[in-house]
């Protein structure tokens, strides 16, 4: 999942993206309003994290600009303001959900995750593929209830097969889904984790195929 941070506190920012990063999601940051609007047109991003308080426009202004443009991107707010009338108008503007600041940690991820699951169409924080058990909470993958070791990296590139379980990933959906914008990550490297994927993933009773000129396709053995 890919996500945009935009906080203009460079201590917060920084910390935000290094977490997020953590969690296994691609995170770019910006710490002013004016480049948001170009960057979301030139981007897919499944989650934008706005704060309010920014230097050349207000976020509530790009929130209302966003989505007269028509961008549905889900939207997270990061404030300090917490009086009623101000998570009013944050909702009212198009805002997807509220927290403020100051928060925990566990609580923000908690709510990220909440949008991972909607836009995968989860609803329990489990996702089960045959023999594959995904844990959203714990970020890990389970086999027969042995956590499989996988690399932060791996566990995304099978949770995006998963969420698809059935249908074809391109290696542009991926790369677009999982890399942020200073980050080194081409189709090249795609191969490379999904070749690391098929060795962990064997014996298991699902592999990963190759659908020549379009992506792949998680597989599962019906006998698992």
């Amino acid at each position: 999942m890919r996500v945009l941070v935009i906080e203009d506190d460079a201590t917060l920012g920084h910390a935000l993206q290094e977490f997020l990063v953590g969690q296994g999601y691609a995170v770019d940051w910006l710490q002013d309003s004016e480049p948001v609007l170009g960057a979301v047109t030139g981007q897919a991003y499944d989650l934008l994290l706005l704060d309010l308080n920014l230097p050349s426009m207000s976020g509530l202004d790009v929130l209302r600009q966003l989505r007269t443009q028509g961008q549905q991107v889900p939207v997270l707010i990061l404030t300090a303001r917490d009086g009623v009338e101000d998570r009013v108008a944050g909702l009212d503007a198009g805002a997807d959900d509220y927290v403020t600041k100051p928060f925990e940690l566990a609580e923000l991820a908690a709510r990220v995750r909440a949008f991972a699951r909607r836009r995968a169409g989860q609803v329990q924080p489990l996702l089960e593929v045959g023999p594959l058990v995904f844990d959203s909470v714990g970020r890990e993958v389970r086999v027969s209830g042995q956590r499989l070791a996988l690399s932060v990296r791996e566990l995304s590139v099978l949770e995006m097969l998963m969420g698809r379980a059935g249908r074809v990933v391109t290696k542009r959906q991926i790369v677009n889904s999982l890399s942020a914008w200073d980050a080194d990550f081409s189709e090249n490297a795609v191969e490379v984790y999904v070749y690391r994927l098929r060795k962990r993933l064997e014996g298991t009773g699902a592999s990963i195929q190759t659908v020549r000129g379009f992506g792949y396709l998680l597989d599962v053995d019906s006998a698992a």
